[in-house]
């Protein structure tokens, strides 16, 4: 808290009128800025083979800068949809199965330890690679003193275990994790965690290559993704967006009476230097629009980008299959309130029923967002996507709902 206090932060002073826009989505994105919800933000929707929407909002705001086509964004969660990508591309040359034990590649995990009614004792279940990539694993996201980081974020802006100040490389960091006891026995319900950062290191000793080598080499070079990666160049830093801050006291992540509001390039999480290797394939990667559009359009496009596959359509079907429940289920507590109507794979969330969700979007659309509220979504059925960026806590998942409710509404009056 005290720390928190030290950071300079600029105050949001300007707000202008939306009642004057006819465009749903532009509307929302107006409403964002003006309700503090983000700073500037820009939206994209593609459709059928074309982008059909691409507008920037600038807040104009003190403290905050314009985004243009160079605009950097840390992408924070949805680094976790590009590791799940890079693990299926593994898995397709066969180099492991999805119900392996862990500790088959990697040994620290063998004898790993879970919490009970009468404390810590030796987990009867092995961890299961699926486990990780479903987030079954019995790992969350930790504080200092080993509680859920998701409950009390506001004690630590950031997790225990995805620093790069306290590790260097992926291998020391997953031999610290080994260490941790495990929520729950592995396989046996759903809570959202460090799993992916886990699997970063399984890339590395599955193909022998550093982490963000593999991405570059399977993912980002083949769609052109030349602006997405785990470091900042000096040049580079001042491409990064600030960080809107608006964060309320008494709220579900803020259980104290603090409040921050403004802006900040303060709270950054993560190091971003050229030498550091510890790149969490959960949190860490920057990205650009343009980049990430890519990716989206490989999604949609059933794993083709231009002329080339970069991941099977099976892969996709079992990344989107159903392995946890939604909500409301009461035998998984651990699932998202907000995300109704849907079902989890691997990291994505699925639609299975547009009723309850209520947004227009299709059976089947699928996607995932990051810590400072950037979303993406992609539906297979109406070959559309949609991807949001902007730098902004406390976390929305109305953005993702708002968002979707706008598009699918403006494209039927188109």
């Amino acid at each position: 808290m005290k720390k928190l206090l030290l950071f300079s932060i600029i105050f949001l002073f300007n707000c202008s009128c939306v009642n004057d826009i006819s465009d749903p989505i532009e509307k929302f994105q107006q409403y964002l800025v003006n309700s503090g919800t983000t700073g500037s933000n820009v939206f994209k929707l593609y459709k059928d083979g074309d982008i059909i929407y691409d507008k920037i909002i600038n807040s104009n705001a003190k403290g905050d800068k314009n985004i243009d086509e160079n605009t950097i964004f840390a992408i924070h969660s949805m680094t976790k949809t590009v590791t799940t990508v890079a693990t299926m591309i593994l898995y397709e040359k066969e180099l492991f199965k999805l119900e392996d034990p862990l500790y088959k590649y990697l040994p620290e995990f063998e004898n790993i330890k879970c919490k009970g009614a009468e404390g810590v004792y030796p987990c009867k279940n092995p961890l299961k690679i699926v486990d990780l990539l479903t987030h079954r694993s019995g790992y969350v996201y930790y504080l200092e003193n080993g509680e859920n980081w998701l409950t009390g974020t506001h004690r630590s802006l950031y997790p225990k275990y995805i620093n790069t100040s306290r590790f260097n490389n992926l291998d020391e960091f997953s031999k610290a994790v080994a260490q941790q006891p495990l929520e729950f026995e592995p396989g046996t319900m759903y809570s959202y965690g460090l799993n992916q950062a886990i699997l970063g290191r399984l890339i590395e000793v599955l193909s022998g290559q550093s982490f963000y080598e593999f991405l570059k080499d399977n993912i980002f070079d083949k769609l052109g993704m030349n602006d997405t990666k785990f470091h900042l160049l000096e040049n580079e830093r001042s491409k990064l967006q600030p960080l809107r801050v608006n964060i309320k006291p008494n709220s579900i992540f803020n259980q104290t009476e603090y409040n921050l509001d403004g802006y900040t390039a303060a709270l950054d999480g993560y190091s971003y230097l050229y030498d550091n290797k510890a790149h969490f394939g959960g949190e860490g990667l920057v990205s650009t629009m343009s980049d990430f559009s890519k990716f989206c359009e490989m999604l949609v496009n059933d794993g083709v980008y231009g002329n080339g596959r970069i991941l099977s359509s099976e892969s996709i079907d079992i990344m989107t299959a159903k392995y946890t429940n939604g909500y409301p289920d009461p035998s998984e507590p651990g699932v998202f309130p907000d995300l109704a109507g849907y079902y989890v794979g691997f990291t994505f969330s699925v639609l299975e029923n547009p009723e309850v969700d209520g947004t227009g979007a299709g059976l089947g659309s699928y996607g995932w967002s990051g810590y400072h509220n950037t979303h993406f979504w992609i539906d297979p059925e109406n070959k559309i996507y949609g991807l949001f960026m902007s730098r902004a806590i406390e976390f929305d998942f109305s953005i993702p709902a708002g968002l979707k409710k706008a598009s699918y509404s403006w494209i039927k009056t188109e």
